[in-house]
């Protein structure tokens, strides 16, 4: 009988404990699953920003690469066109060549303004 009786108030305490740390138990949980969410939330916060510092890093690096290329490009166009302004035979003499090089028979020469007359005189002798 003693051991009937130790068993209830074993099974009565193990009741107790259950109706009182079971709820305990569920707020304790969520409240970990809560600060789990939040740090997972807080560290895709964190990954989003430095992808978006290094998005703005590279754009800076290549516009800094697209400035230099550009002064590269402005003083290449300088030399040449000093040297070219400077040595006017040279460019005769390219012209020249590449109108001996050319297969074609027609020559587009300059008027008044710099503006060719587009055969002018081939439609009037019928040679279209």
């Amino acid at each position: 009988m003693i051991e009937f009786i130790v068993g209830g108030l074993i099974f009565g305490a193990c009741l107790a404990f259950a109706f009182w740390g079971l709820p305990r138990f569920g707020v304790y949980r969520k409240r970990l699953a809560g600060v789990a969410a939040l740090a997972e939330a807080q560290a895709e916060a964190e990954v989003t920003v430095r992808e978006a510092r290094a998005d703005r890093d590279a754009a800076v690096l290549l516009a800094e690469a697209e400035v230099e290329r550009a002064k590269g490009v402005a003083k290449a166009t300088e030399i040449v066109g000093k040297a070219l302004h400077e040595n006017e035979g040279y460019l005769r003499y390219l012209w020249i060549e590449r109108l001996t090089n050319q297969e074609a028979k027609i020559i587009y020469v300059p008027t008044e303004g710099g503006l060719p007359i587009l055969e002018a005189g081939r439609r009037a002798h019928g040679k279209v």
